[in-house]
């Protein structure tokens, strides 16, 4: 942990030393509102023991406060420019490591000093929970569906993530049954969302058009329902968020080509009402669905 405070310069100060502009290309709202880093950092209730990924380090802002929390930062930034700002700005605090790299690119268990990991043969997509890994980052808005989905699939996964994430989506992260989505389903799957900080338009330069929340997600060591193929799994909940409006035995017989009476019965076997709507369903629920549907699917292939 880095006893000292590291200083912190307004990024609309650093922005215009080093003669830049935000890349609207990138996604690049930088953070100004003077609270919201050791907020953020908070959330993820960093110690010491813990190695902290941050996605889209911009002009270091929330590395600062991070680096003033965790053991190790990694400082990842995509931008070339924005790198060369974070060597003059941090590059002299001994816990943090700036690296340029794009986190969909990137090969996170090297990135993490843990080698090139592979998935498991058993459980492809999910990769073993390292306890005093954490990712903490306000994401571009346009590449969060993907990264969440990077990081629950990786080879390694986080303990924990605290994202900075549109509000809307941040919402559609933590529905409850009668308003779940297939992004409910797939990060429920792997960890428990909850809104832990709210941040207005104007915490951040350029001001975006929507309000933004921090999503803390503390991800599962095992999944919570009995599955026996992820990959699978996910292709009966996609299956049955394809068609909304239809229950659920429609929807999954016409996605997986399957008869609707065979559906209904499968699922009716395991306690789930095929009249239902995909909506409605818990994870759990979704379990019971997969488990009735399993025997009926085409095995995935090894």
């Amino acid at each position: 942990m880095n006893e000292t405070p590291v200083a912190r310069t307004d990024p609309r100060t650093l922005l215009h030393r080093y003669d830049l502009w935000p890349r609207k290309s990138l996604g690049q709202n930088f953070l100004v509102d003077p609270t919201a880093p050791e907020k953020i950092a908070a959330c993820a209730d960093l110690t010491s023991a813990d190695t902290v990924l941050e996605i889209g380090a911009g002009v270091g802002t929330l590395t600062s406060a991070l680096a003033a929390r965790a053991g190790r930062v990694i400082a990842l930034e995509a931008d070339p420019k924005l790198v060369g700002v974070l060597h003059a700005e941090l590059g002299g605090v001994a816990n943090v490591e700036i690296v340029h790299g794009d986190i969909l690119e990137v090969e996170l268990g090297a990135l993490l000093g843990l080698g090139r990991q592979t998935r498991s043969a058993a459980m492809p997509l999910w990769g073993p929970r390292i306890p005093d890994y954490k990712v903490v980052s306000n994401l571009p808005y346009y590449i969060t569906n993907a990264v969440v989905q990077l990081l629950l699939e990786a080879p390694v996964r986080p303990a924990r993530m605290a994202l900075t994430v549109q509000r809307e989506v941040a919402k559609r992260m933590i529905a409850q049954p009668s308003d779940m989505s297939l992004l409910a389903v797939g990060v429920q799957f792997y960890g428990v969302p909850d809104i832990c900080l709210r941040l207005k338009r104007g915490a951040f330069y350029p001001v975006p058009r929507v309000e933004s929340a921090v999503v803390r997600l503390d991800l599962y060591d095992i999944p919570p329902v009995p599955v026996d193929d992820i990959e699978r799994f996910f292709q009966v909940v996609r299956a049955g968020f394809a068609q909304r409006r239809k229950q659920l035995r429609n929807s999954l017989a016409s996605t997986l080509n399957l008869l609707p009476q065979a559906v209904a019965e499968a699922l009716e076997t395991h306690g789930v009402d095929p009249r239902r709507r995909a909506q409605t369903l818990s994870i759990e629920e979704w379990g019971s669905v997969y488990a009735g549907l399993s025997p009926l699917l085409t095995p995935s292939a090894p």
